[in-house]
């Protein structure tokens, strides 16, 4: 199948867009270093987290600031309404899935196992929650961009927390607690429909997996009748085609659901497990329903 590649951070400065509005619907052109986009033409999205648009650097601040939101706006507008188009996520349905407290609420009325969870900024209210549902962690609400004074990039993770260590300092914007699952495993539920991949992660020394990929074990799963109908629920719920599922396993077998991310990795895993997700993801591009 003839396919455009393209990031939205290499506009405008690499790519071209021109597109008309009218009663028959948008019509236009999108030019990359190395292809020309009929956006009439476009059959399906994969939505694969996308860099940010960007600017002359010859702006000053506020300049550059209207000029990402004018072109969000209008590139990311026009990406996101292209009449017809199956999309692996609709933006749209990402972003309104990418908010915890959203994930968490729809989690419960979906039938999952959710830790109890704690978000504010009260240092008063996060120690007694500290103290009453220990061991307690806290989590980032979301994947933000971070760096030192050097440029290099800064990863916030999951640390565990203690009462003694909360101070004023929580004022200063949301924090997310959460009771620590005493688990004997971690499980990623990739979902691509109604096409679900469980893998049991084993290995892991420390509470977050991510920061010990070389120690890792991964083994294929059978996902349980009511973890498959609550996914079925949480990706309807959200609209989205695509979601990456966190589970920790607790010593009587219970899947407590710590996060959906849906737009979030899969292909780290070796290859006859990431195999069965390309073809479903191809699979969707190629003859699911438009969003």
């Amino acid at each position: 199948m003839p396919v455009v590649r393209l990031d939205p951070g290499d506009f405008p400065m690499e790519i071209r867009l021109s597109t008309t509005f009218d009663s028959i619907g948008p019509q236009g052109t999108l030019v990359t270093a190395s292809r020309t986009l009929a956006l009439g033409n476009v059959r399906s999205v994969y939505w694969r987290r996308p860099t940010p648009c960007t600017v002359d650097r010859a702006m000053d601040d506020q300049t550059a600031r209207w000029a990402v939101e004018e072109a969000r706006y209008g590139l990311g507008g026009i990406l996101a309404a292209l009449p017809g188009a199956r999309y692996l996520n609709h933006p749209w349905r990402n972003r309104d899935a990418e908010h915890k407290p959203a994930q968490l609420a729809t989690a419960a009325a979906c039938g999952f196992t959710v830790p109890p969870t704690l978000i504010t900024n009260d240092p008063d209210r996060a120690r007694t929650f500290a103290a009453d549902h220990g061991p307690v962690v806290y989590k980032p609400l979301r994947e933000t961009e971070y760096a030192d004074g050097t440029g290099r990039a800064l990863t916030v993770w999951m640390e565990d927390v203690t009462p003694d260590q909360i101070d004023h300092r929580i004022r200063h914007t949301a924090h997310l607690f959460q009771q620590r699952v005493r688990k004997t495993a971690d499980i990623r539920l990739t979902a691509v429909g109604d096409h679900l991949t469980a893998v049991r992660i084993d290995g892991s020394p420390g509470i977050d997996w991510r920061r010990h990929y070389d120690h890792l074990t991964y083994t294929p799963v059978p996902v349980p009748p009511e973890i498959a109908k609550g996914v079925r629920g949480y990706l309807d719920a959200f609209r989205l085609v695509f979601g990456a599922f966190d589970f920790g396993l607790d010593h009587d077998g219970v899947w407590h659901l710590y996060e959906c991310n849906p737009n979030g990795q899969w292909a780290w895993f070796p290859d006859h497990i990431i195999r069965p997700v390309t073809r479903a993801i191809a699979d969707h591009l190629q003859h699911g329903a438009p969003a």
